[in-house]
């Protein structure tokens, strides 16, 4: 029986034409096969034959019995494959084998002169077998990495210095991580100044480096500052543009109307940055891993591919797209173009059409350039920040396995060919594509989903300097007290009998508190108690001054941001709701979940992906899970998720407490991200660049 490993990566494949019928294959989840420099403004082309290359026959194998009926029906297609790079491929096999199926993997055995095959192509059975994209047994026994990478992160935002969501998190703590395994890592940010009383950048100092950015009809100065901070070089990008108060986009009159010219210096900048900067006596250098997070960097892999390339420069440094929310894109009118400093025949990687129905006028032809799309092309590696689950949990999928000889039901790894799950399919169907879908789609076999990480110094029950007690998976009575403490800080009454549930995030669309706001009245009407933190929307944050005067005894409505807040209502409750319609990835059900605080959320991207349903039953009768989720996005899941919780809460202790110690003992820490990044560095080391 001759069966398949299902990979979507694009380097190569190797066919082992054996009497044992063992044979790999490449397998996309695209009808097409598709390569970076295949893809010119989102085109499709098909790959040429090559001399000397073997070429696959994928086919339908006689797969029958129990678990595996139903992968056994396989669509047929040309596919190439090469043996020339057996390290090349273990590389690959190792990518797409993240999503190998153990259940699946369990029901048989390899056979030993199959494995005799593959020690003749270089190949080692057992380093193939244990392949996976995240290695848990690596996260605590190897602190440093083999192949140490300069990585150059680009944001619009990076903790502690600049901050208003998710984004700022990640770029604050990721290159940490990186850093301590032994890679050389900066970070280019703007330098956000707001007045004489701002001590963000303290520690900066002038690099003396000074460049002049050839965009919006002049030539722009911008300087370096740099800061050398826990193994990382912070660098920031200083310009007049940067100096104002408010947020990183805007302020309390709307967005800021030159957003496009500040990021399309600070990708200009960033470009040149490994170049120019000597940090610690020598500079980046031209082989660097760029990471480009959303829109606000999406023009680096253009520049370098349009700018750097052609020149020499550049061609041997690679750029992955880190998406953490598509529906920002960076959409600015097409006469703009000219204005971003690239060379007019690179228009197609950035050109927008919107559909008529989205056009103001009947002489409006719709015509825009999108940043984030433009990097969607051009990118070698995109990553989402949750991760790619297995379908085996649920729904049905067309499988590859790569089996042994015929008729010995032998397996090496499975993996899907289908994503059904996470943020990184998610963004392939219509409804979380924003548009971008079709595109994505075709890029699909360079797009990998990487759970965030939390910073597990600042978000520690044990060390917790904002909380009133600490506390342990072990001993978490600490938990009570935070919860009185809370109570009392709100001025509610203080029972530790009364589910406390708790809401944090903006006041938007996204993060659905009007879900909140009609299921607010039903819920009061138990004996409950609620908090939300927020701000944003004006008329959620009227809504919250009413029902808290409303409701008196039961709802506080704290309008704003802290801190400190924060961490006391992630310690102090004993629920966190999160009705958000769309999630790339979210932070806060996993600060919840590392408090002990049991999670309630809408079954979208991330939060599907790391709150697993609470099953009473599972694991013989220990139950598994740690929180609850509800689908679809509207009152009445959500309010009859939350009784099942709080029917829990109140009349099966020990079950609620082995949620919370499940969803305390979980590893969100970057450091096992660390390790999932470093793997698909690796992979964007393996293709050409995008030229």
């Amino acid at each position: 029986m001759a069966a398949m490993l299902c990979c979507s990566s694009r380097a190569s494949a190797l066919l082992l034409n054996t009497s044992f019928g063992i044979s790999f294959s490449t397998a996309c989840s695209s009808p097409f096969w598709l390569s970076s420099s295949a893809l010119r403004w989102g085109s499709r082309q098909q790959p040429q034959q090559v001399p000397g290359r073997l070429t696959l026959q994928r086919h339908s194998p006689a797969v029958s019995g129990g678990a595996l009926s139903q992968y056994s029906r396989m669509a047929a297609a040309e596919e190439e494959v090469s043996s020339s790079d057996p390290a090349g491929l273990r590389l690959w096999l190792e990518g797409r084998a993240s999503t190998q199926d153990s259940a699946a993997q369990s029901l048989f055995a390899f056979n030993p002169e199959s494995a005799v095959q593959l020690e003749s192509q270089g190949l080692d059975y057992d380093e193939l077998q244990g392949s996976k994209l995240a290695r848990p047994d690596l996260a605590e026994s190897s602190r440093s990495t083999t192949n140490a990478f300069n990585i150059v992160f680009v944001s619009s935002e990076v903790a502690p210095y600049s901050k208003s969501g998710g984004l700022g998190d990640v770029c604050g703590s990721l290159p940490v991580a990186l850093a301590s395994r032994g890679h050389r890592v900066m970070v280019v940010s703007p330098r956000y100044w707001s007045g004489p009383g701002d001590t963000r950048y303290a520690g900066a100092y002038d690099a003396q480096a000074r460049i002049k950015v050839s965009c919006f009809d002049g030539e722009n100065e911008v300087a370096f500052f740099h800061e050398y901070r826990a193994g990382v070089d912070w660098v920031f990008v200083d310009h007049p543009s940067y100096h104002r108060p408010g947020t990183p986009y805007g302020d309390t009159r709307g967005t800021f109307g030159d957003n496009q010219f500040r990021f399309t210096l600070l990708c200009h900048a960033a470009c040149e940055a490994p170049l120019v900067l000597p940090l610690g006596g020598y500079t980046y250098g031209e082989k660097c891993v760029f990471i480009a997070n959303d829109w606000h960097a999406g023009l680096i892999p253009i520049i370098l591919a349009a700018k750097y390339r052609k020149h020499g420069v550049h061609r041997d440094s690679r750029c992955i797209l880190a998406i953490h929310n598509l529906s920002h894109q960076g959409v600015e009118p097409a006469t703009t173009f000219g204005s971003l400093g690239l060379p007019s025949d690179w228009y197609g990687a950035l050109e927008w059409v919107f559909p008529n129905w989205a056009r103001k006028h009947a002489l409006d032809k719709g015509e825009a350039v999108n940043h984030l799309k433009g990097a969607v092309v051009t990118a070698d590696r995109i990553l989402t920040v949750s991760q790619e689950d297995c379908c085996l949990r649920g729904g049905h999928c067309y499988r590859e396995i790569v089996a042994g000889p015929a008729l010995s039901n032998s397996a090496l790894v499975t993996s899907c060919i289908y994503q059904e799950q996470g943020y990184a399919w998610e963004i392939t169907t219509q409804e979380g594509g924003f548009g971008l879908d079709g595109l994505l789609r075709s890029r699909n076999s360079v797009i990998n989903g990487i759970t965030n990480g939390v910073d597990v110094d600042q978000w520690n029950p044990a060390t917790d300097k904002y909380i009133a007690s600490q506390y342990t998976p072990e001993d978490s009575s600490g938990k009570t007290d935070c919860k009185a403490a809370l109570q009392k800080e709100l001025g509610l009454s203080v029972r530790p009998d009364v589910p406390l549930i708790g809401f944090i995030g903006r006041l938007d669309y996204q993060k659905g508190p009007d879900v909140i706001q009609a299921a607010l009245p039903e819920l009061l009407t138990d004996d409950v108690q609620m908090v939300m933190l927020g701000s944003g929307e004006p008329s959620i944050e009227s809504w919250m001054s009413w029902a808290e005067s409303n409701y008196k005894d039961k709802f506080r409505g704290w309008v704003g941001f802290s801190e400190a807040i924060a961490h006391q209502i992630t310690a102090g409750c004993d629920i966190l709701l999160m009705p958000s319609r769309f999630e790339p990835c979210g932070l806060n059900q996993l600060y919840a979940m590392r408090y002990g605080t049991v999670p309630v959320v809408h079954s979208t991207g991330g939060l599907r992906d790391t709150v697993e349903d609470f099953n009473p039953f599972a694991n013989g009768g220990q139950g598994v899970g740690t929180g609850w989720t509800f689908s679809p996005l509207s009152k009445e899941p959500l309010m009859q998720t939350l009784w099942t919780a709080i029917a829990t809460y109140r009349h099966h202790k020990s079950a609620w407490m082995g949620i919370m110690k499940r969803g305390m003992s979980r590893d969100f820490s970057w450091d096992r991200a660390a390790l999932q990044y470093e793997r698909v560095f690796e992979w964007a080391m393996i293709d050409p660049p995008y030229v």
